[in-house]
């Protein structure tokens, strides 16, 4: 961290700039200060010779308006202020205050859980924004090294230390079908190890839960198509006699199609439960927890 600038700065100079980009106004940003007129104006002075530009010029109306340079200035503080007043005062994260950045790494599955409720109950009156990432081989990696803030897995997925992960809920499987392909409510376990599969490809060119689960048993599924997204998978075995496993919640909002239809799995593919992951140096921090604590909400809705 380079610190030279920092060091020869007057960082009071942001805040008086802050408060006459807020306000406009020299004397009622001396009013809001408590400070005289020519000391904000000096300190105004100061701070356009800190970052070399104007930042604020009189319009004709006898006010301030922000430059280019000023007006970027004043969103970095915007952001900045509120984090470092938290962090000085130990006080909650407030959503709509304070302009933050998760991601989230999740399959098509959780997207479309997950997208609809946050879009509903966390976007309206936030400055929170979020990344949906796609799910992909080096998560935990990328949890680690803080270019993601949450994953979320099936539980059966081994987490490397130090990671840590909490129940959301738990989760069913169903094997959508053909229509008219097969007879009866379940597959038996010979059935579904003997019928052909649409494999959704979920982590190096596996999907890990049932493929792993039959591994334990010493059986394999034949995979004769592999496709990147659950919904493809529900698409795609109409008029045919393949078998795609996908999750209950995802597969409900196929329903309606007359094509299609849902039988139970066989035993050892029955349900799983859903979890989220973390790295435990944002514990503490009130901005993740505030994120943590909203996704088990989520999550608790979604289980119910």
């Amino acid at each position: 961290m380079r610190l030279t600038q920092l060091r020869q700065a007057d960082l009071n100079l942001l805040v008086v700039f802050a408060v006459l980009a807020e306000e406009r106004s020299v004397s009622r940003a001396a009013s809001r200060l408590l400070l005289s007129q020519p000391a904000v104006s000096r300190a105004l002075q100061r701070v356009r010779e800190l970052f070399r530009d104007d930042l604020l010029v009189r319009s004709a109306a006898r006010s301030y308006e922000l430059t280019p340079q000023g007006q970027r200035l004043l969103q970095e503080l915007e952001s900045i202020f509120p984090r470092l007043d938290r962090l000085i005062s130990g006080t909650e994260f407030d959503p709509a205050s304070e302009p933050t950045h998760f991601r989230i790494a999740v399959t098509d599955y959780a997207a479309s859980l997950f997208g609809p409720i946050i879009c509903r109950d966390l976007l309206p009156a936030s400055k929170v924004t979020f990344d949906l990432t796609t799910w992909r081989n080096d998560r935990f990696e990328a949890l680690s090294q803080g270019s993601l803030d949450l994953v979320l897995d099936a539980e059966e997925v081994k987490v490397p230390s130090p990671l840590q992960r909490a129940q959301l809920y738990e989760e069913q499987f169903v094997c959508v079908v053909s229509a008219g392909a097969w007879k009866g409510s379940k597959l038996t376990l010979k059935q579904y190890v003997e019928g052909n599969h649409i494999s959704v490809n979920t982590l190096a060119g596996s999907q890990t839960l049932p493929d792993d689960r039959l591994a334990a048993l010493g059986h394999q599924r034949r995979v004769v198509l592999r496709v990147p997204y659950f919904s493809a998978a529900i698409h795609s075995v109409a008029g045919t006699g393949l078998i795609a496993t996908v999750p209950r919640r995802l597969a409900e909002a196929y329903a309606h199609d007359r094509r299609i239809r849902f039988l139970a799995p066989p035993r050892p593919l029955e349900e799983f439960k859903y979890t989220m992951i973390w790295h435990p140096r944002v514990n503490t921090d009130a901005a993740h927890t505030w994120l943590r604590g909203e996704i088990r909400r989520i999550g608790k809705k979604i289980g119910s």
